[in-house]
């Protein structure tokens, strides 16, 4: 029984059970040179640690709550269904719900595969891709992030981006030989690439909005080439909608660019672990038990998970998206107007609609390159100026700021005051 409550002491003793003392790395809280808060209790917009501090979360699951913590609808629904059973190992009617939802979201999505986790899915739609084309090559932009799966594990963001590692060890060179990096928004490369390699290249690979890298949002164009490209030169493209799926509307940008695969995560399985894979029929049916692609998973699509994400969605399908845009915007005002107001070219506040980042930089952050220039020193003084005074962001430049529905417009304001005064006492 553990009967610490203070943050420091906890992670004291979890450092000798767990690596490092965490289960993931970005939570170790080392790009921002302090310990990590043990958290107790999630509620709308507010984190409570276990020292009984509260503060506002722009971090929320790494994206995942858009409705805020513990929302009421589909804490009731769980509850409901953990009278019912926790999991079954087969088939329930929920699958057949949830697969509904995400295909009334998503245009070009004709059918899904559940898993449990973004990692896992895009496991699956790269092996799809390859049985599909019968070609190798993989595509993959700079800072873009796409789950720990070896051949793609180089040139990533997220926490690789925070720790500066750009390729781990224990992957055999072997295993990225087949794995081409292209920087991000960059469609001269793309094209050279294509001109070069066309002909072997079974997939790219790419989060519409880079997400792990900071907020980088594509430049015009750069997606409409993507996907013209890979028709002429019959890739398959899979977009990586983990971060992005359901964060704009009740969709994701796919609809606007009719990507052959489609990877979810986050938000559909309402905070509980999920991924998903979806696509069009005549890949998708590659899958067995139709096809030869093999995949199986114990707790794929178990029914705790997809009852929170029915219930997620539900929700979403009746919300009014442009509040949270309304919200990010004040957001971005109030940071622009306190950036121009003390001068400080530095400050780069980049935005993609309830998605932000905020560097330190002396050149606009548009790829890996500029992102990762980022003063990483300036801002673990601005976190944890802010970690102090109850604002909860990131704890790493390079992980997106989020806003959820549950954030009101007391909480955007209060924290425009703090950066404000971060200015001020600088």
């Amino acid at each position: 029984m553990i009967k610490e409550t203070n943050s420091s002491a906890l992670f004291a003793e979890a450092q000798e059970h767990l690596v490092g003392g965490v289960n993931s790395p970005v939570r170790s809280f080392r790009n921002v040179g302090i310990e990590p808060i043990y958290f107790h209790k999630g509620e709308g917009p507010w984190l409570t640690s276990v020292e009984g501090r509260k503060f506002i979360d722009y971090v929320l699951g790494w994206g995942t709550f858009i409705l805020g913590h513990s929302d009421n609808d589909v804490k009731s629904e769980i509850s409901k269904q953990l009278e019912l059973g926790v999991h079954f190992g087969s088939c329930h009617e929920l699958e057949i719900e949830f697969a509904k939802i995400i295909k009334k979201a998503f245009k070009y999505i004709n059918k899904i595969r559940v898993v449990n986790s973004g990692t896992e899915a895009v496991m699956v739609a790269v092996r799809l891709a390859r049985a599909f084309t019968g070609r190798k090559k993989i595509l993959k932009f700079s800072g873009n992030y796409h789950g720990h799966v070896d051949y793609l594990l180089v040139s990533s963001g997220s926490g690789l981006a925070t720790l500066n590692i750009p390729l781990s060890k224990g992957i055999p060179l072997e295993f990225i030989n087949e794995t081409i990096v292209v920087e991000y928004n960059d469609t001269s490369a793309l094209e050279i690439c294509f001109d070069k390699y066309g002909d072997q290249i079974a997939a790219v690979i790419v989060e519409p909005v880079a997400g792990n890298m900071g907020v980088v949002p594509p430049k015009n164009g750069f997606l409409k080439t993507l996907r013209e490209v890979t028709k002429i030169y019959n890739s398959v493209l899979i977009f990586d909608e983990v971060i992005t799926g359901f964060r704009f509307e009740f969709g994701g940008l796919s609809n606007e660019y009719d990507p052959d695969l489609v990877i979810l995560g986050k938000i559909v399985g309402g905070g509980l672990p999920i991924g998903v894979v979806g696509g069009k029929e005549e890949i998708m049916n590659l899958l067995v038990p139709i096809g030869d692609v093999y995949h199986a998973g114990t707790f794929s699509a178990n029914p705790l998970t997809l009852i929170a994400g029915i219930a997620t969605l539900r929700k979403l399908m009746q919300l009014n998206y442009t509040y949270l845009e309304e919200l990010a915007q004040i957001f971005e005002e109030g940071v622009i107007s306190i950036k121009n107001r003390f001068n400080n070219g530095k400050m780069k506040f980049n935005r993609y609609g309830s998605m932000m980042s905020i560097f330190f930089n002396d050149n606009e952050v548009i790829d890996s390159r500029t992102a990762y220039n980022s003063d990483r020193g300036m801002y673990s003084l601005f976190y944890k100026f802010l970690l102090e005074r109850g604002v909860y962001l990131p704890p790493s430049p390079f992980e997106s700021i989020f806003i959820s529905f549950s954030h009101t417009i007391n909480e955007i304001n209060y924290t425009i005051d703090r950066i404000e005064e971060f200015f001020i006492n600088m």
